[in-house]
């Protein structure tokens, strides 16, 4: 397929485009929505033509085929990741902000403290809101334009009533890839303060050589007993509608707590989502996988000489994911004003920096997994909008 073809969203119940006026104030009709995390690529049509087969059928009945499933699961953790799991490790969620959930119900009461490494992804503290525990922000260090733990800031942040610590690998906003070194060292600090690590990496399979992701389980295998991976197909083949996940728990103590809550909700993972999920861990999926990165690779080229051109303005090279985090810092403006301007001037809905937590406050984060004439436009509309900066 190409991924240069532009494929209208809008209407299509896409939530990047079709609420894009109202999550950014900017028109899906003139604009440019680079927010939400999901691709604006065509799935690969390996996973088009399985779910073609499963509808053509015309029978939606009880029952998928949890075997094929759980085996194309291990056998893809361990061809791209070198990741040995067992089919008895996986439990299956309604997607990971669902497997989020379910760990809170789990592992933790009302009021208790859940602990992430800012700045991260926003739906952590919201989903630690929603249900009902309170954030406890553990900020990183920026250091010669990269993150680093800080594990004396996250000593002084932490408290007695923090039960579990979320971390997002590799790292959303930036695309930081954890070193086993830092991942052995986020697990010792775990261990030491007795809390349930929940390692996030939805975003391993999109990963830029020279760097590669090292699964938690893979880089700190003995803390196996509190840590849990969260993982699935969704961001990688923009499958993230059919909302399938998974919590790999090699520890049986913690999986058999974990299924007790999942078999309470009385959940079950939907035929379409492991349908997709088989087919997408396939040599065909494996193979798109690849051609996708290496259009991304062009697109964080194409993307950060254009901001990088804008005086005071700078993205940080991504290893992983296709989220651009942006610094306006050294623009000498508010944080108010950069948005106003990427918003009103450039008409382009990102997600703000702000709402990553402390140390977001500078920065804007930008989707690029679109077409490259998409990127090309929204550099040129960067480029106008701060033109005054020239």
């Amino acid at each position: 397929m190409s991924f240069d073809k532009i494929i209208d969203r809008r209407g299509s119940h896409a939530a990047k485009w079709d609420k894009l006026i109202q999550f950014s104030g900017v028109s899906p009709e003139t604009g440019l929505g680079m927010w939400v995390a999901d691709s604006d690529y065509a799935s690969p049509p390996c996973i088009t033509e399985a779910l073609r087969a499963y509808t053509d059928h015309a029978i939606y009945g009880y029952g998928f085929d949890d075997e094929g499933y759980r085996s194309a699961i291990c056998s893809w953790q361990a061809r791209r990741h070198s990741w040995k799991i067992e089919p008895d490790w996986i439990i299956s969620t309604q997607g990971l902000g669902h497997a989020i959930a379910m760990i809170f119900d789990a592992f933790s009461e009302i009021g208790d403290g859940v602990c992430f490494f800012t700045p991260v992804y926003h739906e952590f503290r919201l989903k630690t809101l929603r249900a009902e525990r309170r954030p406890v922000e553990l900020p990183l260090a920026l250091v010669d334009g990269r993150y680093e733990l800080d594990f004396d800031a996250a000593e002084a942040a932490l408290d007695p009533g923090v039960k579990i610590l979320l971390f997002c690998s590799p790292q959303n906003p930036s695309g930081r890839v954890w070193t086993v070194e830092e991942q052995r060292q986020v697990a010792q600090f775990a261990e030491r303060h007795g809390l349930i690590l929940v390692s996030d990496e939805i975003h391993a399979d999109l990963t830029y050589a020279p760097a590669k992701h090292v699964p938690m389980g893979l880089a700190a295998p003995d803390y196996s007993d509190r840590t849990i991976t969260i993982t699935a197909a969704s961001k990688t083949f923009n499958i993230p509608g059919l909302r399938t996940g998974q919590a790999i728990i090699p520890d049986e103590r913690l999986r058999a707590a974990y299924q007790r809550r999942i078999t309470m909700t009385e959940y079950a993972p939907g035929a379409p989502g492991v349908v997709a999920t088989i087919a997408a861990y396939s040599d065909a999926g494996a193979a798109w996988a690849d051609e996708q990165l290496a259009y991304l690779t062009e697109n964080r080229r194409v993307f950060d000489e254009g901001i990088n051109a804008i005086p005071g303005v700078w993205s940080m090279p991504l290893q992983s994911t296709f989220l651009a985090w942006g610094d306006f810092s050294n623009t000498g403006m508010s944080s108010d004003e950069v948005a106003r301007r990427i918003r009103d001037d450039a008409e382009i809905g990102v997600s703000l920096g702000p709402s990553f937590g402390a140390g977001g406050e500078s920065f804007n984060r930008f989707n690029l997994a679109m077409p490259r004439a998409q990127i090309e436009e929204a550099v040129a509309r960067m480029q106008s909008a701060f033109a005054d900066l020239q």
